[in-house]
């Protein structure tokens, strides 16, 4: 059967009432309901059961604004909206239109307000829906406390004389990309867009690319659309064959890009009762959360290339918090774990630095000397070399070692939303954004200096200008960069000038 359609008339949803509010303004034809938890505030409307507006209660929009909540879906703002739906297969031409609900029926409630109580772990509430025949359709949405996992079922009650055969469809239908608040502090564009994992790979899929069209069958599987630190995400069951899809359509002039999945057909019987179950996330990206609801859940936290490296690095970090409790000291105790993991290269790398240094001399003499020969002058270096046991690129395995330690954290403290709005200490209230007097950057080029200075100097003279520029110019870029990504490398700094003393006094010293 074809794909749904989206809904094509403007609706918009009202502001969430006070507490003693009753959400009773209409959606279209349709009447908001409020689903509480102690995580989320749904607005879900009576026009299809649609979920058109999600909060997050214990995610603060910021610092500043600590009790205005993350909302993630949102129809009024960015025309976001979950939607889910039933299609009826047609037999000998029987119309469709009453005996399946799609995301544009119309369904009934006992009361507009629902909320988790005290004490209370689960909080259902159903949506009824009377088609013709003797067909009811029960829409329920199941929160759990503490939990961004939202259980959906669609329950369909067949009394009538012949057999109902239909399929569930779930869609995440989103208006015109907006990227000018998505630029991050340190100059990276975050994501916002689609995904979808099928046939056992994860795919991004831009709002534009939806127009054309994907058709997909696979196994279990998911769709979502991704921003920053958060995701909307259906789930379907997981050991069926689910079809995927993509689309595009013009609302109001605007672009709605829309990226679903369709159950395959289900037979219920007459006099029988079958259920439609599937799992809606909306919340943010908890990887230990995700990858427990479906198989690839979890890589939308994308680390991208460095995702080898990102992983082991994230993990690594959780286990030290579960023991401080504060990310500042884990980056922290996270980088004395790496200086002491590469120890042993390290001081084999600083041992070589040390016997160039020592070299020096020779090496300006052989410089001098062959200065208008430069094969001989190779030559004479290769035997140096040799003579001294000395490896001309020794020295280069610490920075080696660093740059993909440094790009895994990069992408881990960018994109993990634990470490949203962690504060250290003193001002250091959030470290995914930059140091807002620029302490860190300031430190991290005065270590870098010093350590320039334990250093042999290059011979080349051009090279030791460049060199002697480099503190500088790192210390500009780090102006932007998110405060934990420059604490790892100041502290890194220092436990390289730390080591390459320890080694320069206790190994080289003796050997």
């Amino acid at each position: 059967s074809a794909a749904p359609n989206p809904a094509t008339a403007a609706q918009t949803v009202p502001a969430i009432p006070n507490a003693s509010g009753a959400a009773t303004t209409t959606l279209g034809a349709g009447q908001i309901i409020r689903i509480k938890s102690d995580v989320l505030d749904l607005q879900v409307s009576t026009k299809g059961g649609d979920v058109v507006a999600a909060d997050l209660l214990t995610y603060p929009v910021s610092l500043e604004e600590k009790n205005k909540p993350v909302r993630i879906l949102d129809l009024n703002g960015r025309n976001y909206v979950a939607q889910s739906g039933l299609q009826h297969q047609a037999v000998n031409g029987q119309s469709v239109d009453n005996l399946a609900p799609n995301h544009l029926a119309d369904f009934t409630v006992e009361k507009t307000e629902y909320a988790l109580e005290a004490g209370q772990a689960e909080l259902v509430v159903p949506l009824v829906w009377q088609g013709a025949n003797g067909i009811t359709v029960i829409k329920r949405y199941r929160l759990k406390r503490g939990s961004f996992d939202v259980a959906v079922e669609e329950e369909v009650q067949n009394k009538s004389t012949q057999a109902w055969i239909g399929s569930e469809y779930h869609q995440l239908k989103h208006g015109p990309n907006h990227t000018s608040n998505n630029l991050l502090t340190s100059g990276v564009r975050a994501y916002m867009g689609g995904a979808y994992y099928a046939e056992d790979k994860y795919k991004r899929i831009a709002f534009n690319n939806m127009k054309d069209s994907l058709n997909i069958t696979a196994t279990g599987g998911w769709v979502s659309v991704l921003e920053h630190y958060f995701i909307s995400a259906w789930v379907p069951a997981q050991t069926e064959q689910n079809t995927y899809y993509s689309m595009e359509n013009q609302q109001a002039g605007a672009p709605n890009y829309i990226l679903g999945v369709r159950s395959p057909v289900k037979e219920i019987a007459p006099g029988a009762t079958d259920t439609f179950k599937s799992q809606l996330w909306i919340g943010p990206k908890l990887q230990n959360d995700l990858e427990k609801i479906a198989k690839g859940l979890d890589l939308t936290v994308d680390y991208g290339i460095f995702a080898v490296v990102s992983k082991p690095i994230f993990w690594v970090m959780q286990t030290i918090h579960s023991f401080v409790g504060n990310w500042g000291w884990t980056i922290i105790l996270l980088t004395l774990f790496i200086k002491l993991l590469f120890f042993l290269p390290s001081a084999a790398s600083y041992k070589s630095m040390a016997k160039m240094k020592a070299a020096a001399p020779k090496m300006k003499e052989i410089n001098e000397r062959f200065s208008s020969d430069p094969q001989a002058k190779q030559k004479a270096m290769m035997e140096l070399y040799k003579k001294e046991k000395i490896n001309p690129l020794g020295g280069c395995l610490p920075i080696l070692i660093q740059i993909p330690v440094f790009m895994g954290l990069y992408w881990v403290i960018l994109e993990s939303v634990e470490l949203r709005q962690a504060p250290w200490i003193l001002w250091y209230k959030d470290l995914s954004i930059m140091d807002p007097f620029f302490i860190l950057p300031l430190l991290m080029g005065a270590s870098m200096f010093l350590q320039q200075k334990l250093n042999p100097p290059q011979m080349d003279p051009v090279q030791q200008k460049i060199f002697q520029f480099l503190p500088l110019i790192f210390t500009f870029m780090f102006l932007w960069f998110p405060a934990g990504l420059v604490l790892y490398w100041v502290v890194n700094n220092i436990l390289s000038m730390a080591q390459q003393w320890f080694i320069n006094k206790k190994i080289i010293g003796h050997a």
